[in-house]
C-alpha cells in the first residue's frame, strides 16, 4: 500500500468514495457511528476503516431494518 493510499480523507473524498452526499457523511458519522476523526473543524477518515464499518452494516439504513422486524 502507498503512502497515497493510506492518507485521512476529507468530508468531500469520502462522500465522492461512497457514492453519497457530505450531508448523509455527517448523518452517519451522527446517526450510525460512522468511524471519523474530528481534526480541529474538520472530520477526516481512513478508507480502511469506513470500508469494514460499510462491511460490517454500518451504513445501513436503519429504519427501514426496524420496519422489516416488526
Amino acid at each position: 500500500m502507498s503512502e497515497m493510499d493510506d492518507r485521512w480523507l476529507s468530508v468531500d473524498e469520502i462522500s465522492q468514495y461512497l457514492g453519497v452526499s457530505s450531508d448523509t457523511v455527517y448523518r452517519w458519522i451522527d446517526k450510525q457511528g460512522m468511524p471519523a476523526h474530528r481534526m480541529g473543524r474538520l472530520w477526516k477518515f481512513k478508507k480502511d476503516e469506513v470500508d469494514e464499518w460499510v462491511k460490517g452494516g454500518g451504513a445501513a439504513d436503519r429504519s427501514k431494518m426496524n420496519e422489516q422486524e416488526e
